[in-house]
């Protein structure tokens, strides 16, 4: 009985450590400029979000990654977050520390008698919210989940203004052109990665064929449409911190973004990218966007 009773009083302080951490989204009395510069957003009210590496080095071989080629630069972290809505527009305010802005990403650089692609890489910031499944942290899950994805990038959107626009879809059946992920002793994961319709913020460029300069861009902007250009988003470095500022309309019709009501909650995650690609990001925990109060 005593240790009945010792459970029952532990009991709700388990629960109450897996809870979400909650995002609360307010009434904002005026639209912010989606600039990078987060004056407008005052001092109080910031989230705390705790991230850390998406995957631990001796969990890759699980998935058949070389344990050798963890590569994450984010480790763990603490990023600062603000929502709200004024104007029918969803706006998000994020703060993080980086020791550096990295805007350069994999340029042409010529060798000897040709071009060959660098491997520098630029940051990133992703933000991604449920959009039919089973939610779950991890892309690497054997549960099925789509999820509407928001990718700032620091050299490919950022000149811009632009966030690229996406659909994740994890599942364990097959998918064309998905990335595949064999679970030691599981079955393979499929990620699909599908940008929203219409055109993309940037295009990659080809190799050039002639010596044009010891070092060229590997892309160019491209004036975004349709869906694909639904995320206005930017990004400043300063004094050791990247300030980046989010905005996209509540609802905006398009079949491939979620919709964000008034009054409900919603899932979603926040991602950072140092100087890293995919496999390389420190993530959150699951968290909850509260519209509770949004009228």
């Amino acid at each position: 009985m005593k240790l009945l009773a010792t459970l029952l009083l532990l009991l709700p302080l388990a629960v109450q450590a897996q809870a979400p951490q909650v995002i609360p989204v307010a009434n904002l009395a005026a639209a912010p400029k989606v600039d990078g510069e987060l004056g407008e957003w005052g001092s109080s009210g910031w989230v705390k979000v705790p991230v850390k590496p998406a995957l631990e080095r001796e969990d890759r071989a699980k998935y058949g990654l070389d344990p050798a080629g963890e590569r994450n630069k984010a480790g763990s972290l603490a990023v600062e977050l603000k929502a709200g809505v004024a104007a029918g527009r969803l706006y998000l305010a994020v703060r993080y520390p980086d020791d550096a802005a990295d805007t350069v990403h994999k340029e042409w650089s010529w060798r000897g008698d040709k071009y060959q692609r660098e491997n520098q890489l630029e940051d990133m910031f992703a933000v991604r919210f449920h959009l039919a499944g089973d939610f779950d942290r991890t892309m690497l899950s054997t549960k099925d989940y789509k999820v509407d994805v928001w990718l700032w990038s620091a050299a490919r959107t950022n000149p811009g203004g632009i966030a690229e626009d996406m659909t994740h879809h994890v599942t364990t059946k097959m998918q064309e052109s998905a990335a595949e992920y064999q679970v030691k002793d599981g079955p393979v994961i499929y990620i699909s990665k599908r940008r929203d319709e219409g055109t993309a913020p940037y295009e990659m460029l080809p190799r050039p064929k002639e010596n044009k300069g010891e070092r060229l861009p590997s892309f160019a902007a491209a004036n975004a449409s349709g869906s694909a250009a639904d995320v206005a988003a930017k990004g400043v470095w300063k004094a050791g911190y990247w300030n980046l500022e989010f905005a996209r309309a509540l609802d905006t019709g398009n079949a491939d973004d979620v919709v964000f009501k008034p009054g409900s909650r919603l899932t979603g995650q926040v991602a950072v990218f140092n100087k890293a690609n995919a496999e390389h990001k420190s993530v959150s925990e699951p968290l909850v966007f509260d519209f509770g109060a949004v009228k």
